[in-house]
């Protein structure tokens, strides 16, 4: 399959079965062959689908529709979860420590009896809480045994020694006080600090919303943010696509106001939708901030529903940049490759769509997907292939978003970057282009199947997954200088083309 190739199904991806529910985040569990994602709703969490799949782009291929069946078939990739939801398990209680599990048995012939008055705990050993006079000393043994005793009386009157001198000490300490009695301290006034993660928290909230979602393939929920004060939401594309085909969305807002919403595009390429509520206005947008110049280990704070936990919010860093994160569409016949934002912040089953945001409460990326050690393995049942976080989240960064989302409200239809060759990794490293598609833009740029790319511009190419990945973040009619293998460039002016979702 080729790289530009929208629309087209791979057969040997798997759809999801009737009974699958979306996943609180696109609720199907039909992400089950993706390498990331949340696996729909119930039944998988993925942020795409996320089980690994393969890819309909031959191997992540970068040609146009044009093209034939690819001739490179996709490696296997490590699974990505989404984020759906699950309800919280609970352990059995321990046993009390205090129980009776210490008490002695009786020596062989002798029968257990009461013993009354019962024995003083805070007394000197025979004596009981009723002063009953202690037994007589015991004889004199060896000396070994008399030393033995000895420290053993010495550790105990040195216990109660103790105990005593405190107990004269805190008696003339003057009276006791008690925190209970103490007043409330001041109630929190003004602002929170800037830069912290309550002041992100304070500014994006109310533009957050949870994204209620249902069709005839199932239900679930997921996450997305106001970017209009009239009513225009961003999110995944794969929260909303089981309501694409005339299902019902409603987003509820952080005051509980509820809405109807309806897609107005989504791009499952790059796992893009808007939506827009109805009957709404006045809105709080978010500030949209830039993710060109998002440096390793910055602070960033993610916001969203996970398990329907709407308002979570969490805190951590960026990871590493640049990470290209394959996915499978909820129906399988579509695979995207992002260049991801890796963060360390909490996401899980029902994050997806929500904000990944700077200290100064810029939105940077869009939650997406999650690494899920356990979804690969496969399963039966909601909680088989749903993953949960580990500390690995990927989201769409958002200067691509920003460009996909004004392109669908202002035409209704996403745009997708390509160059029109099929592609797969090469053994030593990079990407070998296949196929090339005649008159597309790797065609006129002088590209040939069999070069092997290992550089665009300056970012390395070590596979084919990264040239698909950085190739989607550029704009259409971007030009950029590829680098083959034995040193020779060519420059590439991309290529754009409509998108049409199923």
């Amino acid at each position: 399959m080729t790289e530009n190739d929208p629309t087209a199904h791979d057969p040997a991806t798997p759809r999801p079965s009737a009974d699958a529910q979306p996943g609180q985040e696109a609720a199907q569990g039909g992400w089950a062959g993706s390498p990331y994602g949340e696996q729909n709703a119930t039944a998988s969490g993925s942020s795409y689908g996320d089980q690994g799949g393969s890819s309909p782009y031959g191997d992540q291929g970068v040609a146009s529709p044009e093209s034939g069946t690819p001739q490179y078939a996709a490696p296997a990739e490590p699974s990505y979860h989404a984020v759906t939801g699950a309800d919280p398990s609970y352990g059995t209680p321990n046993a009390n420590p205090w129980s009776a599990q210490s008490a002695q048995t009786p020596p062989h012939g002798q029968t257990q009896q009461s013993v009354y008055p019962p024995p003083n705990p805070y007394a000197q050993p025979g004596t009981s809480i009723y002063n009953t006079p202690a037994a007589p000393p015991a004889q004199k043994r060896s000396g070994g045994k008399l030393l033995a005793g000895v420290a053993l009386v010495a550790l105990l009157v040195g216990g109660i020694a103790g105990g005593a001198v405190g107990y004269l000490t805190g008696g003339t300490s003057g009276p006791s006080s008690n925190a209970l009695d103490a007043p409330k301290p001041a109630q929190q006034t003004g602002n929170a600090p800037a830069g912290s993660v309550e002041s992100v928290a304070q500014k994006l909230s109310p533009s957050v919303v949870e994204l209620q979602v249902s069709g005839q393939q199932g239900a679930g929920e997921g996450s997305g943010f106001v970017i209009s004060t009239d009513g225009y939401i961003l999110t995944n594309n794969h929260v909303v696509e089981v309501a694409a085909g005339g299902g019902q969305i409603q987003a509820v807002f952080q005051d509980g106001k509820k809405a109807a919403a309806k897609v107005v595009g989504r791009d499952p390429t790059t796992d893009i939708a808007v939506v827009k509520v109805d009957g709404v206005g006045n809105l709080t947008p978010v500030e949209i901030g830039r993710s060109d110049d998002l440096r390793v280990g910055q602070s960033v704070v993610a916001i969203g529903s996970p398990f329907e936990l709407a308002g979570t919010v969490t805190s951590g860093i960026v990871s590493s940049l640049h990470r290209p994160v394959r996915a499978g569409g909820s129906t399988g016949d579509q695979t995207t490759v992002m260049d991801a934002v890796q963060t360390d912040a909490a996401i899980n089953p029902g994050n997806s769509g929500g904000p990944l945001a700077n200290m100064s409460g810029q939105v940077i990326g869009i939650n997406s997907a999650i690494y899920s050690p356990q979804s690969g393995q496969g399963g039966q049942g909601q909680g088989a292939s749903e993953g949960g976080n580990v500390g690995i989240g990927f989201a769409i960064p958002i200067d691509q978003a920003r460009r996909t989302a004004d392109t669908i409200i202002k035409t209704g239809q996403a745009v997708q970057t390509y160059i029109g060759a099929q592609v797969k990794d090469a053994p030593q490293g990079g990407a070998e282009l296949g196929a090339i598609t005649p008159g597309s833009p790797a065609d006129k740029a002088g590209l040939k199947s069999g070069d092997i790319v290992t550089k665009i511009d300056d970012r390395n190419i070590d596979s084919s997954d990264t040239l698909v990945a950085a190739i989607r973040t550029r704009a259409p009619d971007e030009k950029a200088t590829f680098t083959l293998q034995g040193g020779r460039t060519v420059e590439v002016t991309l290529g754009g083309q409509p998108v049409t979702p199923n």
